[in-house]
């Protein structure tokens, strides 16, 4: 028999939902037949799998650990040793400052995202254990395109990464960008569009008006410093729709430096001899949380964070005096 006690990392999910985590290797219809023939019990009741679970609920499979070891595994993909750079940590949450080149999420199954060096990260700092991992997977709740550097929000329970969804998803979570782009930008501006994607080719076209299968995009930018030829901004996304930024300020005639697909591919080998740029100059630079934000993460309400500027930024502000 073995006994699992629902922490508050579990906690909020269905039954059958962490069992699946739990037996990843079994099918659901051994789930559900277990749970039939009360082989699994829910607080010493019987059960049908759609019970909500709270945090002391307890869930026992009367199963053999054979059984259980046949059907129970924990794939841990093995990092190379990295330090993260973690903003701010709680029993919930965490906001890490992703470097640039680094996935977000994998996107083949040999990828090693930042996902990946997070779970390392919870093993190393004792945080969780490889049985945690059994019923609950660590995971990012925003994304970053791979050479997009700044925060990114991930959950280390349940109800942070449902917290953290939920404020992303109305749109009261508030997201700063930086940027250096082509030219002189004097004043603040909000820019509309339509974009469309392009999945095969993983790239966007913006258009002025609407076009087949295109979705409006609203961008709003700042000026933060002018130099002779480049400009530093701060940029808030209205609408969130993939590559926007990058596509949306080329599209006006403002790419980002170093941008290797909506970028001057000219300007790019300039800051690269000059500056040793190889990447886009786009972080996402500070967040503001709204002034209610759900539990078990309302200790968090009002607050802002924010990620340190890469080097490459630096080199390029110093030398440009922005």
């Amino acid at each position: 028999m073995k006994l699992l006690t629902v922490t508050e990392r579990e906690a909020g999910q269905r039954l059958d939902k962490m069992l699946a985590k739990y037996l990843n290797l079994a099918g659901k219809g051994f789930i559900y037949k277990m749970i039939r023939k009360k082989n699994i019990t829910l607080n010493g009741r019987r059960c049908d799998g759609s019970e909500k679970l709270e945090e002391g609920d307890q869930i026992r499979l009367f199963l053999s650990d054979e059984t259980i070891g046949r059907f129970s595994s924990v794939p841990v993909q093995p990092v190379k040793k990295t330090s993260l750079d973690v903003i701010y940590e709680d029993e919930n949450i965490l906001l890490i400052n992703k470097p640039c080149g680094m996935l977000s999420q994998k996107a083949a199954e040999s990828d090693v995202s930042l996902v990946e060096y997070i779970t390392a990260y919870l093993l190393e700092t004792g945080a969780m254990t490889e049985e945690d991992l059994k019923t609950f997977r660590p995971s990012v709740c925003n994304r970053l395109d791979r050479n997009t550097s700044g925060i990114v929000i991930a959950g280390k329970t349940l109800g942070g990464l449902q917290a953290m969804g939920a404020v992303l998803k109305d749109r009261s979570l508030h997201k700063y960008y930086q940027c250096i782009v082509k030219g002189r930008v004097e004043t603040p501006c909000r820019i509309r569009g339509y974009l469309r994607k392009n999945p095969a080719a993983n790239q966007v076209s913006v258009f002025k008006d609407p076009v087949p299968d295109s979705q409006a995009i609203e961008t709003e930018y700042i000026p933060l410093s002018v130099g002779s030829a480049y400009t530093r901004l701060q940029v808030t996304l209205i609408t969130g729709r993939s590559h926007q930024i990058r596509a949306h300020l080329a599209s006006i005639g403002r790419p980002i430096l170093g941008d290797p697909k909506y970028g001057d591919p000219a300007l790019n080998r300039e800051i690269r001899q000059k500056y040793g740029v190889s990447t886009q100059l786009l972080h996402s630079w500070k967040l503001v949380m709204p002034d209610a934000v759900p539990e078990p993460c309302a200790g968090l309400a009002g607050r802002s964070f924010t990620a340190p500027l890469p080097k490459d930024f630096e080199r390029v502000m110093a030398g440009e005096k922005l």
